[in-house]
């Protein structure tokens, strides 16, 4: 075929023709200029961006009649024959179809020979990741000390299916993705010597397609130009390419900021008309939503956002008006939605049923408002005081609730008449609530477990439940052992004489069994009255309003016993 495709035909010829990508080829000059070339030279990065191309360049720097130099003549006998691919002295392998240790150790019989005119033999090996390890193994020991006239330069895509060993003997160059302007300035340039009328948004569209390989862009390119002799036009290209209108996102997004659902449905059902992938509609969504995060959040946002000017300018003015928090929480709903879309059957709907959780999803509130809210809350509560807590009566981590319960039953029962029952409840409360039973009930049980401790063991189980007129009622529980224990005479001398030391006077011990409860379940259900205590605090119901939220959990905070 006589035509030759626009990247093949304006394939760069030197290093400086090599379209962003400075800080590989900067280095390959340096590094000829002063004659410190590596023998093995690795070169990764996207398809598409130079590697092979730069591998070429260099063949011609080191075999260059006027060489080793960092500017090849492109007009000797060796430059002539690399650019046109028939050079003897040059090897272009590829990776892909010759990959067996077989044809490897065919390379490496064939590296001892002398080149046939040229200073260097050079391999140029594609795709290299694709050789079999044991194809890797039979080169290492010539990649690591190869002779003197050879040169290795490896091109791939994936470097990380090379073995280490390979990494390890060569000098590796990172390729990156070319950026738009310059994509889209080198496709402008060709476009004028090729004398073909096409406008700078259709060529910038050509690049973003391209996804920042050149060659993809040139491609394109060929594929747009062909159809038609004369003027270009930008709905020609949009048609050509399959690609959806900037202007159809702007609006779409628009819409669902606006919270319009009429036009959220019509946008997307044009772009279902016109046979637009929706698939491809919600990738365009999710990375317009992105662009508009980063111009939110940055002020310099064109390093960022790879962009013409006045999309830039279209993204500000769109996000001027939405806070931060609901563009984030419009973010995550389309990332949670992305499984479904991409895995779905009939991807029109469930494209709709996203955009539908975005139209229902609130704006959320900002940081200052619900900080805002809250002071005015307390301000609220700090004037109108809020119903007291409700306390267990016997929680052992509210001794000043308890107290506060004692005393209030001292004075309802002051109020009652005075007959003899309400004395006897009267000097219960008094005695029990002064004499501070829990605490002295401890010295006796540390007492007794000085000088025996099997007795102090089963005391462990029980707890005083009165001390009046003389008596201490002891409740019991455990088993029957415990308390056939604790009922012996010996035992039972054992604890009046620690009790009248203890209490200064003598006592009557008062035995009472109870049923067998664990303290697990009484930790349980005071535990369980407290919960329900902080629950229904009108505190905690007016913050789940404010919020629109809801209570997960109550955590009790363990307050040391003095």
């Amino acid at each position: 075929m006589s035509y030759l495709v626009l990247a093949r035909k304006y394939r760069p010829q030197s290093f400086e023709a090599v379209v962003d990508q400075d800080h590989v080829t900067r280095t390959l000059i340096n590094a000829i200029a002063a004659g410190r070339v590596a023998h093995a030279i690795l070169f990764t990065g996207p398809r598409g961006t130079g590697k092979t191309t730069v591998a070429r360049i260099l063949a011609k720097a080191m075999n260059c009649a006027a060489g080793p130099t960092p500017e090849p003549c492109n007009d000797c006998q060796s430059c002539r024959e690399i650019t046109s691919g028939k050079a003897v002295d040059v090897f272009e392998i590829d990776g892909a179809s010759n990959n067996s240790v077989d044809q490897v150790r065919e390379l490496r019989d064939n590296v001892k020979y002398m080149p046939a005119h040229s200073p260097h033999k050079i391999y140029i090996i594609d795709e290299v990741h694709m050789l079999s390890t044991p194809a890797f193994n039979a080169l290492l020991k010539t990649l690591e000390e190869p002779p003197a006239h050879v040169m290795f330069i490896f091109a791939t895509t994936e470097p990380h299916k090379i073995p280490a060993t390979i990494l390890s003997r060569c000098q590796r160059h990172d390729f990156k993705r070319i950026a738009l302007a310059s994509i889209t300035d080198h496709m402008q340039k060709l476009c004028g010597l090729e004398h073909f009328d096409i406008s700078r948004n259709s060529l910038m569209l050509i690049a973003r397609e391209a996804g920042g390989s050149i060659r993809d862009a040139l491609s394109l390119l060929d594929q747009v130009t062909a159809c038609s002799d004369v003027k270009i036009e930008d709905m020609q290209v949009l048609d050509l390419l399959g690609v959806i209108d900037r202007k159809m996102i702007f609006d779409l997004v628009q819409a669902l900021l606006d919270g319009n659902a009429q036009k959220v449905l019509e946008s997307l059902d044009v772009v279902h008309q016109r046979g637009h992938d929706m698939k491809r509609l919600y990738a365009d969504l999710v990375e317009h939503f992105r662009h508009l995060m980063v111009v939110k959040l940055c002020r310099q946002a064109g390093r960022l956002v790879d962009l013409p000017a006045h999309e830039i300018q279209h993204l500000q003015e769109q996000v001027a008006s939405v806070s931060t928090a609901h563009l984030n929480q419009l973010f995550d709903l389309l990332f949670k939605e992305e499984p479904a879309v991409k895995f779905s059957a009939q991807p029109k709907i469930a494209v709709e049923m996203a955009c539908f959780r975005l139209l229902q999803a609130k704006p959320t509130l900002t940081i200052e408002s619900l900080i805002e809210k809250l002071d005015t809350l307390r301000r609220q509560i700090e004037d109108s005081p809020a119903d007291p807590v409700p306390q267990p009566a016997d929680s052992k981590r509210q001794p000043t609730a308890r107290v506060g319960a004692d005393v209030a039953k001292r004075e309802s029962l002051d109020d009652r008449p005075t007959t003899h029952a309400n004395i006897d409840a009267v000097a219960a409360a008094e005695t029990l609530s002064s004499a501070n039973l829990q605490q002295d009930w401890k010295k006796v049980q540390a007492a007794i477990a000085t000088d025996h401790p099997a007795l102090a063991a089963n005391l462990q189980k029980c707890r005083p439940r009165r001390l009046a007129d003389g008596r201490l009622e002891i409740e019991v529980g455990g088993n029957g052992f415990t308390q056939s224990m604790i009922k012996k005479n010996k035992n039972l001398d054992i604890i009046r004489n620690v009790c009248r030391e203890t209490f200064g006077r003598a006592v009557e011990i008062v035995l009472n069994a109870v049923a067998e409860t664990s303290d697990s379940a009484v930790k349980k259900k005071e535990e369980n009255q407290l919960r329900n205590a902080a629950m229904s605090h009108p505190l905690v119901a007016e913050a789940v309003k404010i919020f629109n939220g809801e209570v997960l959990g109550v955590t009790i905070i363990k307050e040391d016993e003095s």
